[in-house]
């Protein structure tokens, strides 16, 4: 091979390794600096298709596990009216106990009916009252809830609930109900132990949506899990390998950058011959 001036072969070869050193160094780099494998996208591009397929199914699995941790609010704040109706109706029932007795006189049973009044009208402003932002709960308005509990479309992707309970005092057949005589306080028994028996089917309901919504969460927050260990085992950066190549790289180009400095004294050789 003879030797050229105007072209520096071997210079050429020297810069286009160093080049492809920079490049691979430059990546690695990038990784180590982002945690993230496709911080390049020449690092492959059908593997990034896939890992932010998998980081779209998991954002839409966290939307709906918030879903379902709202709905099971929605149940625990009807849930908590009812148990407070719930305790109202026993002490209302120990009252018309107590005014069912000569124990107690008629001045008394004046007392006892001033106290049974106040709770029967506390017991029907909760069952106005109870709502979940501007829904009412237990008021008997009539709705059709759909609640979406997974990230995908289709029907094994909602939660149906009709909600009609209807916990007022009119409803359970407490209105006029009355302690002042005896004769009124006995029959008062077998109402409030009807209206305790509505209220139990009616937090029987409310208790079986909550669980069956703990159970969606504690199912979504699992498949989360996996979706993101999915995603990172193709997404993020390998340091091990990464810090490695790096290493590599610059030490390689270190090499290069002496192989090409003596590439570039090579035409400088040829004065030899003329001078």
């Amino acid at each position: 091979m003879g030797l050229r001036i105007n072209t520096n072969v071997a210079s050429l070869a020297a810069q286009r390794a160093l080049s492809q050193s920079q490049k691979s160094t430059e990546r690695s780099m990038k990784q180590l600096a982002t945690g993230n494998r496709f911080a390049d996208l020449s690092e492959g591009s059908a593997d990034f298709a896939i890992a932010e397929h998998l980081k779209g199914q998991t954002k839409g699995m966290a939307a709906a596990k918030n879903n379902a941790e709202n709905a099971v609010s929605f149940v625990q704040v009807a849930e908590g009216g009812l148990n407070e109706q719930n305790n109202l109706l026993i002490r209302m029932r120990e009252l018309a106990i107590q005014s069912a007795s000569d124990t107690f006189s008629d001045t008394e049973r004046e007392m006892i009916e001033m106290e049974f009044q106040q709770l029967l009208t506390e017991f029907d402003r909760i069952a106005k009252t109870t709502s979940f932002g501007s829904q009412k709960l237990l008021s008997g308005v009539e709705k059709d809830y759909e609640f979406q509990v997974g990230a995908y479309k289709g029907e094994e992707n909602i939660i149906r609930y009709q909600s009609n309970a209807n916990t007022t005092a009119s409803e359970l057949g407490l209105d006029g109900m009355t302690v002042i005589e005896k004769t009124d306080a006995r029959d008062s028994l077998e109402t409030i132990d009807i209206a305790l028996t509505s209220l139990g089917r009616a937090r029987a309901n409310f208790g079986a949506m909550q669980s069956r919504f703990d159970s969606v969460t504690s199912y979504t927050a699992v498949q989360m899990e996996n979706l993101q260990a999915a995603q990172a085992r193709i997404a993020d950066t390998d340091v091990a390998k990464a810090t490695s190549e790096m290493a590599k790289g610059i030490a390689l180009q270190q090499y290069q950058l002496a192989v090409l400095a003596t590439a570039n004294q090579v035409p400088g050789q040829i004065l030899k011959l003329i001078a």
